[in-house]
């Protein structure tokens, strides 16, 4: 009967984002022109990093859009081969689980409000599950899945946000029609003011060549900072306000954002009595005639949080499994994120991460690692004749605290993982794809994913995972 209920939601999860299609499509084919990009960051990369196209002259400037929809939809199925487990625990990858998949459709409607400010709301429906409810390695595989999964669609508004963008003195570029991103032209140094509710890595954090699991890497430790704990709901959505001021060959953003108001949980209303800053220099070069970034990123959780040390003092003192629920006081948790990218041809772009938090506090929103250290490489296909196509290469390797250890060691639960016990050692990924471009405006991907010591435990894997991903933008 379960199965029967799964296979009809996914159904029915089909059917409605192919709805949510059709409707964008309609929308598109009547008023607009289809797009290229498919909408996970808020703006295009050259309008909040002080724009890589060239200045333009005032007779090339573009006719301002009033109004945009666009609409994506995307599926990930992923299934893992039957591994070697000693034993598994409350939160642990099942040695023998089956094909998991998530959907979800968006459409994007945006609104010019007045001269430089944009109105946006992205409705979405989303159906699925990532694997084992989303838990069991700390690095998940799956980028397109939601700490809380369901088998029949549901719909949730995950975006809601205005923008302002204020030109200052200086050269001036177009920035094309897109998600989340009315056509306008605007100066190349600018002030941008972001409010509303989206999500923190729309801003920060991004890189060209690991950042969309709609389109690049699904693994979560590649797509973002591994140990870069921003304020997320269980969907990766939040409220608060971001302010980017670009300038020539750098940008300087800050943002406050609302944490849950328990670790990993729902957000209900809008309170920011837990709260999340987060301040991010980059800087913008050239090396040997290709652009290259650097980011430098620091963040800092303000909320109820607990100690795993005093989980695990607590748990000796009562004989029990320790339990960070019930030792949260009121602290800090900071962190920092180096975010590099550089094209190496005009067919190559290489990219590095590393990020790290203090490691004495509980994972609050993203997932249980304390350090991490990834780089990879993105190869356009134009060598073989495909010029849409892309293969992606990557490798990260995540590590906790010693006081993580001491935690998960004695049967400690976090966000993602808990086996029970551990037998430690970092948790190393290796990620490949290659996504084929049959259409402009879609593609599907084929992914294969490498897990040595899932949870950062020697006594269960390695794990191999196989995915394939179908996308689609309008």
């Amino acid at each position: 009967m379960n199965k029967i209920k799964k296979t009809v939601g996914r159904v029915t999860a089909q059917a409605g984002a192919i709805t949510l299609a059709a409707i964008a499509i309609f929308f598109n084919f009547t008023n607009q022109t289809f797009a290229a990009d498919d909408g996970t960051n808020l703006v295009a990369d050259n309008v909040t990093t002080g724009g890589t196209a060239a200045p333009v002259p005032d007779t090339a400037l573009p006719e301002t859009e009033d109004w945009a929809i666009h609409g994506q939809l995307t599926n990930i199925t992923q299934k893992h081969n039957d591994f070697a487990a000693q034993y598994s625990g409350t939160q642990s990858l099942s040695p023998t689980g089956p094909a998991e998949e998530t959907t979800d459709a968006t459409l994007m409607i945006g609104r010019r409000l007045w001269n430089g400010a944009e109105f946006w709301i992205n409705p979405e429906i989303d159906q699925g599950f990532g694997f084992n409810n989303t838990m069991g390695i700390a690095g998940f595989p799956n980028g397109g899945a939601y700490k809380l999964g369901n088998n029949t669609p549901y719909l949730r508004v995950q975006r809601l946000f205005v923008r302002q963008t204020i030109s200052l003195d200086g050269d001036r570029t177009n920035v094309d029609s897109g998600p989340n991103q009315l056509a306008q032209n605007i100066g190349v140094n600018n002030i941008t003011i972001t409010a509303g509710k989206f999500s923190v890595a729309d801003i920060f954090d991004t890189n060209t060549y690991a950042h969309d699991p709609r389109a690049d890497f699904l693994n979560w430790s590649l797509i973002d900072g591994g140990s870069y704990d921003y304020a997320a709901d269980p969907w990766g959505y939040t409220w608060g306000g971001a302010v980017e001021w670009t300038q020539n060959w750098w940008t300087l953003r800050g943002g406050f954002f609302q944490l849950s108001p328990v670790p990993n949980s729902k957000i209900v209303r809008v309170n920011f009595g837990s709260s999340s800053t987060n301040l991010e220099l980059e800087t913008r070069h050239s090396f040997a005639g290709h652009p290259g970034k650097i980011k430098l990123l620091a963040w800092i959780d303000q909320g109820n949080m607990a100690s795993y040390s005093d989980a695990v003092l607590l748990g000796r003192q009562t004989n029990a499994m320790p339990n960070v629920a019930l030792v949260r006081l009121p602290g800090t948790r900071p962190g920092v994120v180096l975010n590099m990218e550089q094209e190496l041809s005009a067919d190559v772009g290489a990219f590095l991460r590393m990020s790290a938090d203090r490691g004495d506090k509980e994972a609050y929103e993203f997932s249980d690692i304390n350090q991490s250290l990834s780089t990879g490489l993105s190869i356009k296909g134009d060598s073989w004749g495909r010029s849409d196509d892309t293969i992606g290469i990557a490798g990260v390797v995540n590590r906790i605290s010693g006081e993580a250890q001491s935690y998960f060691e004695a049967g400690g639960l976090g966000i993602l993982i808990g086996d029970g016990k551990m037998n430690y050692a970092p948790e190393k990924i290796t990620e490949i794809y290659y996504a084929w471009h049959p259409l402009s405006f879609a593609a599907l991907t084929f992914d294969y994913q490498h897990v040595s010591n899932p949870a950062y435990n020697q006594d269960r894997g390695p794990v191999s995972i196989y995915g394939v991903r179908l996308h689609a933008n309008f």
